[in-house]
């Protein structure tokens, strides 16, 4: 099948680099370099613009940072839209709001496509292993011819709703990791206050009702005191804005959420934007 995937980040790349073992894969990526980096790394090729890239495509897939970004590949000059063959299908693995995911799948039904919102979880890591977890809204026929494609990389993917609802469980996901993450850290610290061994405490703990992925994967970094393993602070806030912003809307009431907002504003203040979002224990210690 004929592939197109735009945007090559840290997550993007490894998804499209699984993609290009079994399809033929164009690529975009806004900075060029990176796009030739990995055609010579996984071969394929790269198009100069979005709508050069999706030629001929019969899916299109993206990964890019915010609904700004979203916009600019998919509607904006030289994006893929307007180039897209009708018919063919567009998967969005970004986070963004729901309102930009169906914006453009109104876009999309109008210009001839399908549309489905894919944004998945898993960090560096999962897209790497090809282990990501990806929560699907869209209609039925095009999650349908979406799935074998995102299979590729995926441990789980699921179809949760209509346009939308992909993005409102990325949202339900990051809501539970901001209050683990700052649980978690809360408790390292006050193992350390306490002159106990922070392993010695998560080797029992995380046996118990208190296990987590974020405890099993993220302490022993935080006891190193290496932020450098995972999503981005300054990236979380964006998620957890969108969170803010939605719940202002639905009525939802977040107040945990809101509260670990504004630690991670603290940890950004601190000069920590792009370290990874267990660097709540940071901002604790800081504190004294």
């Amino acid at each position: 099948m004929k592939l197109a995937f735009l945007g090559l980040g840290v997550m993007g790349a490894p998804m499209a680099g699984h993609l290009a073992k079994t399809h033929d894969v164009t690529v975009y990526n806004r900075t060029a370099a990176k796009a030739e980096a990995w055609v010579k790394a996984h071969g394929g090729a790269a198009g100069a613009t979005p709508a050069e890239a999706v030629q001929g495509a019969e899916i299109v897939l993206s990964c890019v940072g915010n609904d700004d970004d979203l916009r600019s590949v998919t509607t904006g000059a030289d994006g893929a839209f307007a180039a897209m063959d009708k018919g063919a299908l567009y998967v969005d693995h970004t986070t963004v709001s729901a309102a930009v995911t169906r914006e453009l799948y109104d876009a999309a039904k109008a210009a001839g496509l399908g549309f489905v919102d894919a944004p998945i979880s898993g960090g560096q890591a999962g897209a790497e292993n090809g282990q990501l977890s990806i929560m699907c809204g869209g209609d039925p026929a095009d999650y349908d011819r979406a799935e074998p494609v995102m299979q590729v990389y995926a441990k789980l993917c699921r179809r949760i709703g209509d346009s939308g609802a992909g993005q409102m469980t990325k949202m339900c996901n990051q809501i539970a990791i901001a209050g683990l993450v700052q649980g978690l850290s809360e408790a390292l610290h006050f193992a350390e206050k306490a002159g106990l061994d922070g392993a010695a405490v998560v080797e029992v703990i995380s046996q118990g009702a208190a296990g987590s992925w974020q405890m099993s994967n993220r302490y022993k970094t935080m006891l190193d005191d290496h932020y450098t393993h995972g999503f981005a602070v300054d990236w979380m806030r964006k998620d957890l804005g969108i969170c803010l912003a939605t719940a202002d809307e639905n009525g939802a009431s977040l107040p945990v959420t809101a509260l670990v907002d504004q630690f991670y504003k603290d940890v950004q203040k601190l000069g920590g934007g792009r370290w990874d979002t267990s660097s709540l224990l940071k901002r604790l210690q800081a504190m004294g």
